[in-house]
């Protein structure tokens, strides 16, 4: 079974991470297929509009974490940063169906799309500080200039979850459907947007997005190089190995032997 599915219906490309069982966690292989399928779309004349969704009852629960110990991402090329690189450099329309989780890479990939739709059913987080590492896809910029540092705030440095009704109060989704007609709806928006004139639409977008697109691949660049240290720390072992065994992690012990470490050359 493909874990990325991609087919054209007329000039509108239909996405859909294809892993339900696993609520559409994403592996390292879904984010190289993900971005050649954005790579591919952005040069494809035929293609005017992205509808991306995911299979299931989620819309994605961010990294597989298994997949994600094996192939932790590093500083250069990793096909996070392929996918964020397709992502922030699209120039046509991308519209989402956001149900049920949409955790981590799940919540932060959307801050590079233009229409969100959220069913009453989704729930939004990024716990990042959780697993002691940092905020990605840009996501230190684009959160921040979408919602201001002070909300910002709350959702990454204390890593709260926000249901749907939030996101429309914060500004971070276009608008909150009935579960029911979500896909219908944002299916709607993505015919309006194929219907334009394609020359102009893509100029446009190319407009609103050029003072923050820089900004944007600078933070990216920034976030992976200190992910790329921060996933191989004691603390983000402590939090995985917690995460896996279903216990709370215990970062004072890693403090304290952190000064136990220190004690000799202090004194």
């Amino acid at each position: 079974m493909d874990e990325i599915v991609s087919k054209r219906s007329g000039s509108i490309l239909l996405v859909e991470l294809n892993r339900p069982a696993k609520r559409n966690a994403m592996t390292s292989g879904m984010y190289a297929t993900l971005a050649d399928v954005f790579t591919n779309a952005a040069k494809d004349d035929q293609t005017r509009v992205v509808l991306w969704r995911g299979a299931g009852d989620s819309f994605c629960a961010g990294n597989d974490i298994e997949d994600f110990l094996k192939n932790p991402p590093g500083p250069g090329e990793s096909p996070q940063a392929q996918l964020m690189n397709a992502l922030v450099d699209f120039d046509k329309p991308i519209v989402v169906a956001v149900q049920g989780a949409a955790i981590g890479g799940g919540t932060t990939m959307l801050t590079h799309c233009d229409f969100v739709y959220a069913g009453e059913s989704a729930l939004f987080r990024m716990p990042f500080i959780d697993l002691a590492v940092l905020p990605e896809f840009g996501s230190s910029c684009t959160v921040p200039a979408m919602i201001g540092h002070v909300r910002a705030a709350e959702l990454i440095l204390l890593g709260l979850p926000f249901d749907a009704r939030r996101a429309a109060e914060l500004g971070f989704v276009t608008r909150v459907v009935p579960d029911r007609s979500l896909l219908a709806t944002a299916t709607e928006t993505a015919q309006k947007l194929a219907a334009k004139p394609m020359g102009a639409l893509q100029a446009s977008k190319r407009l609103m997005k050029s003072a923050f697109r820089d900004r944007t691949k600078v933070a990216m660049t920034l976030e992976n190089r200190e992910f790329s240290v921060q996933v191989r720390s004691d603390e983000a072992k402590e939090a995985f190995a917690a995460f896996l065994e279903k216990r709370p992690p215990d970062f004072a012990k890693i403090r304290k032997s952190a000064n136990r470490q220190l004690a000799p050359d202090a004194v």
